[in-house]
């Protein structure tokens, strides 16, 4: 959202200024390409910044575990835990009981049809367009009506790097019910009989194609531009993306509709997005205080509404449950929101385990035996998971 707009972000730091002129902050925006480097480099240099904006499986499962982040219990009161959605809380807080992340904003990650291109081919009826749910046959169903309606790129399962990793591993989960990690998020359980399946069956489909040239991004313009009919990576800020045209349609007009992954009961288990604020450990109490301060102005004041829209996305509070009560395309939205499922992102080693998940999805795009590459995958990534 606008987050990473600098206009916008200047004008949340200024009004922050308005109230504390004594406080100065400067904003440094990071991306997928390099991000994790940077923030990397400047730990290991001495030269971390003082607050970071950013997710539970950097703030509290890499950094936070690596003793580099600040606990903010202090601002985990009572009061805060009883508007906090529970399960957001719980993704927050290390094995310890330490919290590492003071949370803004949350979402569902989904998927995406064009449905102009849906309907012209016929295949509508696999489509439920009023809950955004299908299942795996439905879904499966939709690809060959469009593949055989002359559209022979439908989707692809993009592995150039770990941007928007998320949506290939929720198509794969879901498809036939499998899972990434163990419920204690201990290990990773995606070579399941469940998962291998499901990689397979993408990999055989006609009108899906692993291609290690896109990370999702780059699979997100090929969608707006006609180039895909469907987008494995997509959230309610896509959904309301007016950069090429109207919010929900591609650059040439066609609908776009937000969909859930398919699975065989038709109810999907889509993978959360949690974003708030770390503060790393420098030593400086000042800095502590002013961080905190920050913190406290964006999440717990009567600027928290306003700062929470300006991402695109959802209150992680209870109070602020209707804070989209006139905007049709969220509330629309909002029925995804149930479908949340496990926030696993929070398992030991994930950085490893995200390199090593689209090494594999590399090597089955390069015909290498499924099985063999989701093993290899699941041995890597818990020997990161078991080194952490």
């Amino acid at each position: 959202g606008g987050w990473g707009k600098d206009e916008t972000v200047q004008q949340i730091v200024s009004s922050f200024n308005a109230k504390y002129p004594d406080i100065k902050v400067t904003v440094e925006y990071l991306d997928y390409t390099n991000g994790d480097d940077q923030v990397n480099t400047a730990i290991e240099g001495g030269s971390a910044p003082d607050l970071i904006m950013e997710g539970p499986e950097r703030l509290v499962a890499n950094w936070g575990a690596k003793g580099v982040m600040l606990p903010l219990n202090d601002l985990w009161t009572d009061e805060a835990k009883k508007d906090i959605y529970e399960s957001v809380a719980v993704a927050c807080k290390d094995d310890a009981g330490n919290y590492f992340e003071y949370p803004l904003c949350m979402t569902a990650h989904c998927m995406a049809v064009n449905m102009t291109k849906v309907r012209e081919v016929g295949a509508e009826k696999y489509v439920n367009t009023d809950t955004h749910t299908w299942s795996t046959e439905d879904f499966l169903a939709t690809v060959d009506a469009l593949y055989k309606g002359g559209y022979e790129n439908v989707a692809a399962v993009y592995c150039g790097g770990q941007g928007g990793d998320q949506g290939t591993r929720a198509i794969i989960n879901n498809m036939y019910g499998g899972t990434f990690t163990d419920a204690d998020h201990t290990k990773y359980t995606a070579d399941s009989a469940e998962n291998v399946k499901a990689i397979q069956t993408l990999y055989d489909t006609e009108g899906i194609n692993f291609d290690a040239s896109i990370v999702g991004g780059d699979e997100i313009t090929l969608f707006r531009n006609g180039t895909l009919q469907m987008a494995f990576c997509w959230n309610i800020a896509q959904q309301k993306n007016e950069d090429n045209g109207p919010a929900g349609t591609t650059n040439s007009g066609d609908e776009i509709l937000f969909m859930g992954f398919p699975s065989e009961s038709g109810k999907p288990a889509l993978q959360g997005g949690i974003w708030g604020f770390g503060i790393f450990n420098n030593g400086d109490d000042n800095k502590i205080a002013a961080a905190k301060t920050f913190i406290n102005f964006m999440a717990n004041s009567e600027e928290t509404a306003k700062a929470v829209k300006t991402s695109s996305y959802f209150s992680v509070k209870s109070s602020l449950s209707d804070l989209y009560a006139d905007d049709e395309i969220m509330n629309e939205y909002q029925k995804l929101m149930p479908y949340l499922g496990d926030y696993y992102q929070v398992t030991p080693g994930w950085a490893e385990a995200r390199t090593a998940w689209w090494n594999m999805l590399q090597q089955v795009g390069a015909d290498e035996d499924v099985t063999t590459a989701v093993t290899e995958f699941c041995t890597t990534a818990n020997a990161a998971a078991s080194a952490s």
